[in-house]
C-alpha cells in the first residue's frame, strides 16, 4: 500500500454552538482520488480547509503529508498543497495577468511584485495552462475571464508547486454544460495520471465526479457517513442517507448519475 499523506482521528470542528465537523476519522494514501459529497452545510468545505492546514480541528489529530498539525511550521507545509476554492479567487488583485496568478503561487502569494522568476518556471506555467486549455490566456486579467476559465486556471496554479496533495473545492461549480463536461474531462486526464497528486475533490453531484476518482466520503451534518472505495460508497441506500431523499444511482460509461427514486 502507498504512503499515508492524510490522516484525520476523532477530528470535530465546533464554531460557538456550531458542530461543523463531528468524531471524523479519514485516511487517504498518495495514490488515490478522493471525492467528498454531500448537501449544503454537510462540513464538505470545513474539511478541505483542515486538510488545507487552514483549519485546526477543535478536537483529534491530523496529520498531513505525516506531519502533525501544532508540531509542524504550516507555513512551511502549505506549499506542498495545492488548493482551489472560490474564497481564493476572491483574493485575487482585480489586475493579476493570469500568467502572473500561476507563477506566484510558487512563492504562495497573490499578487505579483518584485519576486524574480526563472525561464523554468515560465515554461512550466505556461505548460500548465495548455494542458488546462489556458494557454491563449496568459495576459489576459483573471477579473475578465469566465467562470470556467477561472477554474481552468485556479487548477493550474495549485499545480505549480509541483503539490503532493491537491485539494479541489467544488471545481465545476456555477458552469455550464460544455464548461463542465471540459474540465471534467481534463480533471479525469489528470487521476488518471500515476504521477499527479493525490486528490480530493468536494461536489454536490455525483454527475460532477470524473472518470479515474477511486475513493469516496459521504458527509452529512458534519458526520462521515460512509467512506471507501467508490463502488462501496455510491450506493442508492448510502447516497439517499446522506441527500435525505430517495435516490437511484447509475454508474455508466465511466460516469455517475442519481436521481429521486419513483
Amino acid at each position: 500500500m502507498s504512503d499515508e499523506v492524510l490522516k484525520l482521528c476523532g477530528v470535530s470542528v465546533r464554531r460557538e454552538t456550531s458542530m461543523l465537523l463531528r468524531n471524523v476519522d479519514w485516511t487517504a494514501h498518495e495514490d488515490e482520488r478522493w471525492i467528498v459529497i454531500g448537501p449544503n452545510g454537510a462540513g464538505k468545505t470545513t474539511l478541505l480547509q483542515v486538510a488545507a492546514t487552514l483549519l485546526f480541528p477543535s478536537e483529534g489529530s491530523v496529520e498531513v503529508l505525516r506531519e502533525r498539525l501544532g508540531d509542524v511550521d504550516v507555513f512551511e507545509l502549505r506549499p506542498r498543497i495545492g488548493l482551489t476554492s472560490a474564497a481564493l479567487a476572491e483574493r485575487v488583485p482585480s489586475g493579476e495577468k493570469v500568467i502572473d496568478l500561476v507563477l506566484t503561487a510558487s512563492y504562495a502569494i497573490l499578487g505579483r511584485w518584485r519576486e524574480e522568476y526563472e525561464s523554468a518556471d515560465v515554461t512550466r506555467a505556461v505548460e500548465l495552462l495548455d494542458a488546462l486549455g489556458c494557454a491563449h490566456l496568459i495576459r489576459r486579467r483573471f477579473a475578465t475571464l469566465s467562470e470556467g476559465e477561472r477554474k481552468r486556471v485556479q487548477i493550474a496554479r495549485a499545480m505549480m508547486p509541483d503539490p503532493e496533495i491537491l485539494l479541489l473545492d467544488e471545481p465545476a461549480a456555477g458552469l455550464d454544460l460544455g464548461g463542465r463536461e471540459d474540465l471534467l474531462r481534463r480533471l479525469a486526464v489528470l487521476a488518471r495520471n500515476p504521477k499527479a497528486p493525490m486528490t480530493v475533490l468536494v461536489t454536490h453531484h455525483v454527475e460532477e465526479v470524473p472518470d479515474g476518482f477511486t475513493h469516496a466520503m459521504l458527509l452529512r451534518r458534519g458526520s462521515a457517513l460512509a467512506a471507501g472505495p467508490i463502488a462501496e460508497v455510491f450506493t442508492a441506500k448510502n447516497l439517499s442517507r446522506c441527500f435525505g431523499v430517495p435516490l437511484e444511482i447509475e454508474y455508466r460509461r465511466s460516469r455517475w448519475a442519481a436521481w429521486a427514486a419513483r
